[in-house]
């Protein structure tokens, strides 16, 4: 399997600039047009899938045991319906019934499912049995568990298969796919993704920096829609959850040179297998429907971890806004008090995947000083800054409304600081300072982030000090965990008022 090395990327002389802005193919240009529905992640569907199985269960079995045994005996059938749903879950897992091409299934799924459901039974029936527990408990209860269960384990199957297929047919449950490659390899690895991948890839198109006739602008009815460094720009424009890369392990330079230049995406990249003569065993792969590929990249933060990331945010913002409401009260009068202006300062950053968000701050500069670029440093007693300005900006009570960009969507609680478009260190654009700058914007932007609690916050005026900021937020988004963010959060207070950075 492979992973990419950050220092190494970075250390490769391709330089990574800001989005070109340049022209697009007319085709790639068409399909940025055509609306692209969200997509949901698979893992998330059927770990909900188990859950809700696994409360209809147990759900039944306590139903059942109330309305029938009565009451006086929860102590022995509670454990036991709470024990027998979580080994019918797993049995249903060892049957591989939940996996998304399980739920297209009818038959299949559902023979498997009551299979496991009926061994569930039998195995609490010859226990009861061997441990003399007969007498405790009631039969009608056992077969009606049995009966029910597995009419509600049909039914709930048939109206999950239907969803399944609903999503599936909307497309929201194919990973939008292009391939990076062309030519034959590239025909051949089309042929393998219908045959066995059609109902989870959404294929819609390829790109290639080969221009002669290895690499054709149509292959097997998908056309070349640019160059790899056109896929850059494409997919901040439009939705792309995966890159398939049709070129063997051998091209090692082309390689390199794709990776160097596609990491900064929030995309899963995978080499496809089917050109390579090495045979690694099965556990060396993932699958892409029954299609092998080697593991290259993959997005930072996803399915599960995402859902985590977005209750940490919304909770976090939630609690924030109400505890901290009397000081934001106290600085927007103090704000208005000392000076003429807008209570807030919005200015427009880079988010998640270079997306343009207008954040909120409290005003800390003079109305007629303002610097909506940034396109200059503030430095020590700056005379821009008023004196509310000044506590603030040290203090960073001006970041708080942006806890309203957190609810919006916009922000994380802890993430790489978003920068201002024209900052500068040293007088160089940050994104021209270092390479690989954009790779930081492969997860949101948050209102506290490792490089700040690390002492790398407030003034840029040596690039060493924007290139230790990048590589502690690459650091960051490497090695996230909700952990991680809970000790950013909680050390975020001590490091800021200790910092004499800011100002």
């Amino acid at each position: 399997m492979f992973q990419i090395d950050t220092q190494s990327v970075l250390q490769n002389q391709v330089s990574q600039r800001a989005p070109s802005g340049g022209t697009l193919s007319p085709r790639a240009e068409e399909l940025i047009s055509a609306p692209a529905d969200v997509g949901y992640s698979s893992a998330v569907i059927t770990g909900i899938a188990q859950i809700v199985e696994a409360i209809l269960l147990i759900t039944i079995g306590c139903a059942i045991y109330w309305s029938y045994v009565g009451t006086g005996q929860e102590n022995f059938y509670l454990p036991v319906i709470l024990a027998s749903g979580l080994v019918a879950n797993l049995f249903f897992n060892i049957a591989r019934t939940h996996r998304i091409r399980a739920y297209r299934s009818r038959f299949w799924q559902l023979g498997r499912v009551l299979a496991g459901w009926s061994s569930v039974i039998a195995i609490l029936a010859i226990g009861f049995f061997f441990f003399k527990a007969g007498d405790q408990v009631s039969r009608v209860w056992l077969m009606s568990w049995w009966a029910l269960g597995g009419i509600t384990l049909v039914v709930y199957r048939l109206s999950l298969r239907s969803l399944v297929q609903h999503w599936s047919d909307a497309g929201q449950l194919k990973r939008r796919t292009v391939i990076v490659g062309g030519g034959q390899d590239a025909a051949q690895l089309i042929n393998q993704i219908q045959t066995s991948a059609k109902s989870d890839i959404e294929l819609i198109g390829l790109f290639d920096d080969r221009v002669d006739d290895r690499s054709p602008d149509e292959v097997s009815g998908f056309y070349k829609l640019g160059r790899v460094s056109d896929l850059v720009e494409f997919a901040r424009r439009t939705r792309v959850d995966l890159v398939l890369v049709s070129m063997p392990l051998s091209a090692e330079k082309r390689v390199l040179d794709m990776l160097t230049q596609l990491w900064v995406l929030p995309v899963d990249i995978r080499l496809s297998a089917h050109m390579s003569k090495l045979r690694f065993t099965n556990k060396a792969y993932s699958y892409v429907g029954d299609l092998p590929v080697l593991d290259m990249a993959d997005r930072p933060i996803s399915d599960w971890n995402l859902v985590f990331k977005w209750a940490f945010d919304k909770t976090v913002a939630i609690l924030a806004l109400i505890a901290l409401s009397p000081i934001m009260l106290i600085t927007a009068l103090a704000i208005k008090l000392e000076s003429k202006g807008p209570i807030f300062f919005v200015q427009d950053r880079h988010g998640f995947n270079n997306e343009l968000i207008r954040i909120y701050k409290f005003r800390s500069m003079r109305t007629d000083m303002l610097d909506a670029n940034a396109t200059r440093l503030v430095t020590k007693d700056d005379p821009r800054v008023t004196k509310v300005g000044k506590f603030i900006r040290r203090t960073s009570i001006d970041e708080l409304p942006q806890l309203f960009n957190v609810l919006k969507g916009e922000l994380s609680i802890v993430g790489p600081r978003p920068h201002a478009l024209q900052a500068k260190a040293a007088n160089t654009l940050y994104y021209e300072a270092v390479e690989g700058y954009f790779a930081r914007h492969k997860v949101k932007p948050g209102i506290t982030g490792w490089a700040q609690i690390s002492g790398w916050r407030g003034e840029t005026d040596t690039l060493d000090k924007i290139e230790q900021r990048v590589n502690h937020d690459l650091y960051y988004i490497e090695n996230w965990s909700i952990l991680f963010d809970l000790k950013i959060l909680a050390l975020t207070p001590f490091r800021l008022f200790s910092s004499g950075n800011a100002y």
